[in-house]
């Protein structure tokens, strides 16, 4: 036997299964599946309400579409009974006080979201957002309380000056109109698609102005100080950096908000004169849409009246959502791009 003994061996601890460390994702927790089963079901049922709708619509219109044809979109009229009715010229009108509602939203949306999220005290800076928000959760029937009792009396002034300065441009011209007489000229502006789309421009401008700020928020620090550091002005930053980045951001807010305003009712329904007929002219009296039709026609409609609201309601109902989904589909892709 030798004098120096060598020692044992220790044989390395074999960790059990318990102990081993297993790999993200590979196995997910009972909650988390309970979570991601919840979120699928809630999923499902949001495009099964939906396509339940596009069904119900599509059923109860049949009668109207299938008498119609294809000259549900084109012809102006609406008489239903004696078969002389289509969606022409209240399409028309939709998408006109849409169009009003959608230019005079997005400059003052980009000037709130930028004024938040650039230039606001960060005391300050809470408190406004909150304020939009609550904006946006105001009843449409108060927008259309305030257009009706206050802004139609005081923005006819407006609407002769845009039509005697502007008169070159078509949708511009008034047709009727005397200068030489205010009193007679201010009842021919009132009730208008000019008026009709500011009103609903009030209402779009929280939602756009909420989407565009958290777009804005997320620009990326880096290149905020690096433009800073260059020697960059405020405003010079936020044009190379911030607006290029929230580019994606600011088109779905608008495409989201342009799919309100063309589902607007009540406000429209309180503040235009419906005109069968397909009317350019934004800021003359009269108008038309598709849901202030619904709304003034419901009530009084014969069961095949009633199948041609349902046909003019599927119209609206698959022009808002195709908006709707290319909106989620530009936000979607702005904020992928945020991230990566």
């Amino acid at each position: 036997m030798s004098a120096t003994m060598q020692a044992p061996r220790v044989q390395p601890e074999v960790p059990r299964d318990a102990d081993v460390p297993r790999p993200i994702g590979t196995r997910r927790s009972l909650g988390d599946r309970v979570f991601r089963a919840v979120l699928l079901c809630g999923g499902v049922a949001v495009l099964a309400i939906m396509g339940f709708v596009g069904i119900f619509l599509f059923l109860r219109a049949w009668d109207a579409l299938s008498q119609a044809g294809w000259d549900f979109l084109t012809t102006q009229a609406w008489e239903p009974d004696s078969g002389n009715f289509g969606i022409a010229a209240i399409l028309v009108g939709t998408i006109l006080i849409a169009t009003v509602a959608v230019v005079v939203a997005v400059p003052f949306a980009v000037g709130v979201a930028l004024y938040i999220s650039e230039y606001a005290p960060p005391r300050l800076r809470q408190s406004l957002i909150s304020i939009v928000d609550l904006m946006a959760a105001i009843p449409s029937v108060v927008f259309g309380l305030w257009g009706f009792f206050f802004l139609q009396g005081h923005i006819t002034g407006l609407a002769r000056w845009l039509s005697t300065t502007f008169d070159w441009f078509p949708p511009f011209q008034v047709p009727g109109s005397d200068p030489d007489d205010p009193l007679a000229t201010a009842t021919v502006y009132t009730s208008s698609t000019f008026i009709a789309g500011l009103v609903v421009a009030m209402m779009i401008t929280p939602v756009i102005a909420s989407i565009m700020r958290e777009v804005f928020t997320q620009a990326p620090v880096g290149e905020r100080e690096g433009a800073l550091a260059l020697g960059a002005t405020r405003w010079g930053m936020i044009r190379r950096v911030v607006l290029p980045y929230g580019k994606g951001g600011m088109i779905g807010g608008t495409m989201l908000g342009l799919g309100r305003a063309l589902g607007e009712t009540i406000a429209v329904y309180m503040i235009i004169s419906p005109v069968f007929a397909i009317q350019w002219h934004v800021l003359a009296n009269g108008g038309s849409s598709v849901s202030s039709l619904i709304a003034l026609r419901y009530g009084e409609s014969t069961p095949f009246g009633m199948s041609a609201l349902m046909a003019a309601g599927l119209a609206l109902f698959l022009m808002t959502l195709a908006i709707n989904f290319g909106a989620s589909s530009v936000v979607a892709r702005s904020r992928s791009g945020a991230s990566s």
